[in-house]
Parts: structure tokens; C-alpha cells; sequence
């Protein structure tokens, strides 16, 4: 889901929000930390990160003092496997609160694998349903509200705020693979994935649904800072490392994009002869036609805002708390087609629980979404929710003097301020340090999708040792199909509403944010005081047919859509969809070895 959120440098009503650049910085700190928990070594050799499928015997990379390569459990009898997983130190999960490989080849018999394996690709499903709610409902919401609050320019929120809301699984998913060197082909396989897939698949189906004419200025720059920034990576994989400079260049070179949006924006409205003046801090302001940029459809009023009472009536507390806990509205429902309420069967579970730990700011209501009894509750449930997801709930059951546990003097606390805001405000106006819980909200959406990334990456790794599968292909197939589908799904609507330049742009502006920040970040947090470089090994040639597969497709679009005087049509479409088809081809062949390099 990384994209819709750049490359018109303009937002629309549900952008993103209040408080701002110190969330930011707190969640990326936490995010450190999280990462923190996959073992970095302390000194000496570079960590490596093994891009490859599993090491040649005699190597020394990931089988260091780690024993045998955990994908060798299949090639045992099965009557071996459980003892292979449990007594193996590289079968061990980091992070993440089940245990799948233990699951798989203990838990369940050899002859109920195929169940199993059934289980966890259900699971896996539910996992990406998990990170569209929590990022669409709760995330993107709680940016748009602290975005305002700093009352920040559309242009400066499209390109900061509102890309990581959109891109917030995907990084979150590359950050928490790069955390494990035995993961990170899952990083690089998803971000230049994802990439290929949306450059190409969800380009050429906008362009195949809706001919149309692109917007010259925006296309050009967004894929020229795309291609230098696939060109660093191949640098990077080609050197075998990252020192500390180069993971702070890829995050500098994404400051160096916000600004130049911003000065391509100012241009052109400066040519224009528009003097635009700045929106009132709750209303948004209209995108303007060359950067105009979609709206997030990042509402929470996806809970009965549709039916409000004409004349304002004064409601209990209870029937408050009842209201906006119910992720159903009944007259919605009742008019919507039968496979919108089975899809919306699996995700009542989900919105629930996010309903009840996660508070939401709304600048799009006039009372900004202010619901007293829950907000309340919000202030026990939500710092509980990060302790216990915060390393796996490590913080969260540590006791302190080994009696009294943080769980409990963090609800303790959480009651007492509780109990102090519902007597101090009203049911029917918002408190003036209201934008506190757009903070709070943003905190809490994020360590959501962070366990979300965490369990999703570990299912990944374990379906990749049941299929001896590299985590190199199953980043580029299911990790960034599963990250993408939202992305697809919306930018087809759209261009099927009418609005294919906005649509297209996405495709090439969001995915920036996906590959600076996810590489520059996972890298970036995988280094200690005393280790500045991180060791990158792509052994597999998988690797960089990934690599190359994206930069042709970029210098395709680079070369056709301007040789077509930035006119679209169906013919580009299909083009670029047949490559993906290739490119997919030639990546599956590679990874079974029909394609290989000749060792003679």
C-alpha cells in the first residue's frame, strides 16, 4: 500500500494530520528498537545480510556458529523435523508472538502439512487485511489530523505525512526484515517487487481502463528520482555493503525529493499567476491541475457519519461508547452487495479491536471524531497496546523489583488520567489538547502494523522453508502483491472515475518513499555505535534480475511516454503488463534453477 500518496504533491481532504514531526521521530525510534530485538552483533565483521536462497556448503555466511541452514528440515526424514526446528538455532523466529515453524513441523503431524500449510496462507490473507484496516481507518486519519494541526501545506503532507501513512506497511514490512539478516531477501525482493509491479501492472492497466494524457513535469521527475534511486540500491548490492553515510544519503535524497516537489509546485503556480492562499487549519485546500494529488480515502467515517440527526440531541455516555464501537452501520449494510458483507464479516474483528485501542482524530467532523467514553478508554487501552507489542510484549511482562509487572502500573496510570479527562470535558465539545490523541492514535496504528509486519514476515520465512523457496522470490511475488493490492485496486477506481493522470502519478511518486526510506531505514537501524556498515550478500542471480528488471522498465516508461507525447493508450498498457508477465517468467525459471549461471 505505498502508493497513492505522492507524485502530484497535492492532498486531498483525508491527508494527513497534527502533530507532527515528533511522532515521526518517536516512532521511528521505537522502530529502532523493535529492530533492535533480531541480535545485531556487537562488533567485529559487518553484519551480512544474506539476499540469496541458502548458503553453498563450506560458505560462511548465515550458517556462521548458527548450525545447519533451517531450509535442510526438508530434506530430512520426518520423523526428524521437530527435533531439526527446535534443536537449530537458525530455525529460530526473532520477534513475533507464534511460532510457525514450530507449528508446522511440530505441532502438526507430516501427513496434516498440506492443512497446515492451508492454515497459514489463510492466516497470511488475514495478516494484509490486518495492515489495510489498521493503515486506512487508523494510520492515514491520525497523519492527516497532525499534518493539519502543524497546519503544514498539502504539497508538504502529500510528500511526508500522508506517503508514510500509504507506504506505512511497506516500510514497516522492509524494516522488519531487514531486522534479521536471514529475512532480508524478503526487503529487497518486496520494495524492487512492488516496484515492478506497480510500474508496470498498475500502470499499464490505468492506461489500458482509461487512455489519457500525463502530466509532463511530475512524471519526469518522479521516475528520474525513482531511477537514481534503484540505480544507489544496485550500487549498493554490486559493493556487497551499506556504510552509514550511504543509508543516511538514501534518506537525504528523500528530503532532497520532498523540496524539490515543492519548488516544482511553487513554480508552476508562480507561471500560473496563482496566488494561492493557505486553507483555514480544518479545511483543506483544492489541488491544483498539474500536482493535483488524490484524496487518501483515509476516512474514519466509515461508521455511520452517513446518517446524522438533523437536530443535535444530547446522548448518554453509554450510548456513545455502544455507537462508536459498532464497526457495522445496519442501514449501509443492508444495501450493499453480498461480497461486501462477507469481506466485511472478516474485518469486524479487526476494526473492533483497532476501535478499541486505537483513538482517531478527524478534521473532516465537526466535532473532529471527539467520543468521550471511548477516547477515555483510549488512554488505558492504547499505551497498553504498545508495551505489550513493544518486543513482543518482552517490556510489557517485565516486573518491576520482580513483583509488581508494566502492565499493570501502566493501566494503573492510564485509569487515573482516564478518570481525570472524563470528569474535566463534556460529551458534546472536544477538550483544547484534543490533537494529543491524534499523537496517541498515530502511535498506536503504528504498533499495530509493525506486529502485523512482524508476524507477516516470520509466516513468509516459513512458508519459504516448507517450499525451499528463496525470501528473495517471495518478496517480489507475495509480500508485494499483498502490499500492492490496495494501491491496484484504488488507482483502477479512480482512473475508472475520470482521473487517470492522478492515478498514474501515484504509481511513480509513492513508490520513492517505499525504496528511500525502507532501504535507507531497515539499513540504517541494523547499525550499533561500534558497527557502521552492514554487509549485503546477494548470492542469488535472482537478485539482480530483480534489479535490472525494474531499472528496463523505468527507462522504458522513461523513453516511450515522452517519444508518445505523454499520450497513453492501450497499447503502452498492454506492453508494460506483457513485460511484468516476462519479467515474472524469467524470475520463477531463475529461482528453479532452469536459468543459472554457467559455473564452467
Amino acid at each position: 500500500m505505498g502508493q497513492g500518496a505522492v507524485g502530484q504533491g497535492a492532498v486531498g481532504p483525508g491527508a494527513v494530520g497534527p502533530a507532527g514531526a515528533l511522532s515521526l521521530a518517536g516512532v521511528l525510534s521505537l522502530a529502532g528498537t523493535l529492530a533492535g530485538d533480531s541480535g545485531v552483533q556487537p562488533a567485529g565483521t559487518p553484519l551480512p545480510l544474506d539476499l540469496g536462497h541458502t548458503v553453498a556448503p563450506g560458505r560462511d555466511a548465515l550458517s556462521h556458529s548458527r548450525g545447519l541452514d533451517c531450509w535442510e528440515v526438508r530434506k530430512r526424514n520426518s520423523s526428524e523435523w521437530c527435533h531439526f526446528v527446535r534443536s537449530n538455532p537458525d530455525c529460530r523466529l526473532e520477534g513475533g508472538f507464534l511460532d510457525y515453524l514450530d507449528g508446522v513441523f511440530c505441532v502438526f503431524p507430516p501427513r496434516l502439512l498440506p492443512l497446515a500449510v492451508t492454515l497459514y496462507a489463510l492466516w497470511l490473507l488475514y495478516l494484509f487485511v490486518i495492515l489495510g484496516v489498521t493503515a486506512e481507518k487508523f494510520f492515514c486519519p491520525n497523519l492527516s489530523a497532525i499534518s493539519t494541526n502543524l497546519k503544514l501545506s498539502h504539497n508538504v503532507a502529500g510528500v511526508t505525512f500522508l506517503a508514510f501513512g500509504n507506504g506505512a506497511p511497506d516500510v514497516f514490512s522492509a524494516v522488519v526484515a531487514f531486522s534479521d539478516p536471514r529475512t532480508a531477501g524478503l526487503a529487497i525482493g518486496a520494495v524492487f517487487g512492488a516496484g515492478v509491479f506497480v510500474t508496470t501492472v498498475v500502470a499499464g492497466g490505468i492506461a489500458m481502463v482509461k487512455p489519457f494524457t500525463a502530466a509532463s513535469r511530475p512524471f519526469l521527475r518522479d521516475v528520474v528520482f525513482y531511477m537514481v534511486a534503484v540505480f544507489l540500491t544496485f550500487m549498493i548490492l554490486y559493493f556487497g555493503r551499506i556504510t552509514l553515510g550511504e543509508a543516511l544519503g538514501y534518506l537525504g535524497l528523500y528530503v532532497f525529493y520532498v523540496f524539490t516537489v515543492v519548488l516544482c509546485t511553487w513554480i508552476h503556480r508562480r507561471q500560473r499567476g496563482e496566488g494561492p492562499t493557505p486553507p483555514s487549519p480544518w479545511e483543506p485546500e483544492m489541488p491544483t491541475d498539474a500536482e493535483e494529488r488524490e484524496s487518501s480515502g483515509a476516512n474514519s467515517g466509515d461508521y455511520g457519519e452517513e446518517y446524522q440527526p438533523l437536530l443535535p440531541s444530547r446522548e448518554s455516555s453509554l450510548r456513545i461508547l455502544s455507537t462508536a464501537l459498532s464497526p457495522l452501520d445496519h442501514r449501509k449494510w443492508r444495501r450493499k452487495p453480498w461480497y461486501w458483507r462477507l469481506f466485511k464479516v472478516f474485518k469486524v474483528p479487526v476494526e473492533l479491536v483497532l476501535l478499541l485501542t486505537v483513538p482517531v482524530v478527524d478534521p473532516d467532523k465537526d466535532d473532529l471524531n471527539w467520543k468521550r467514553p471511548l477516547n477515555c478508554l483510549h488512554i488505558v487501552t492504547s499505551p497498553l497496546l504498545c508495551i505489550l507489542t513493544l518486543k513482543s510484549g518482552t517490556y510489557g511482562l517485565y516486573q518491576i523489583q520482580g513483583v509488581f509487572p508494566v502492565w499493570a502500573l501502566v493501566t494503573l496510570v492510564g485509569s487515573v488520567l482516564a478518570t481525570i479527562i472524563f470528569i474535566t470535558t463534556s460529551n458534546e465539545q472536544p477538550p483544547k489538547y484534543h490533537c494529543v490523541f491524534a499523537f496517541l492514535g498515530f502511535l498506536a496504528s503504528a504498533m499495530w502494523i509493525n506486529a502485523a509486519a512482524t508476524e507477516l514476515v516470520n509466516i513468509l520465512r516459513t512458508l519459504g522453508v516448507i517450499f525451499q523457496l528463496s525470501n528473495t522470490v517471495l518478496g517480489l511475488t507475495l509480500l508485494a502483491w499483498g502490499n500492492s493490492v490496495g494501491d491496484t485496486f484504488s488507482d483502477l477506481t479512480m482512473a475508472r472515475q475520470g482521473y487517470p493522470r492522478m492515478a498514474f502519478s501515484a504509481c511513480f511518486g509513492g513508490i520513492i518513499f517505499n525504496i528511500l526510506v525502507g532501504v535507507g531505514l531497515g539499513c540504517l537501524l541494523q547499525m550499533t555505535s561500534s558497527q557502521l556498515v552492514v554487509k549485503l550478500e546477494p548470492d542469488s542471480l535472482l537478485v539482480w534480475i530483480l534489479a535490472g528488471a525494474l531499472g528496463l522498465s523505468l527507462v522504458f516508461s522513461f523513453v516511450a511516454v515522452p517519444a508518445q507525447c505523454f499520450q497513453l493508450g492501450r497499447a503502452y498498457g498492454l506492453c508494460l503488463i506483457l513485460y511484468y508477465l516476462a519479467f515474472l517468467c524469467v524470475a520463477l525459471l531463475t529461482e528453479f534453477k532452469v536459468i543459472h549461471l554457467s559455473t564452467a
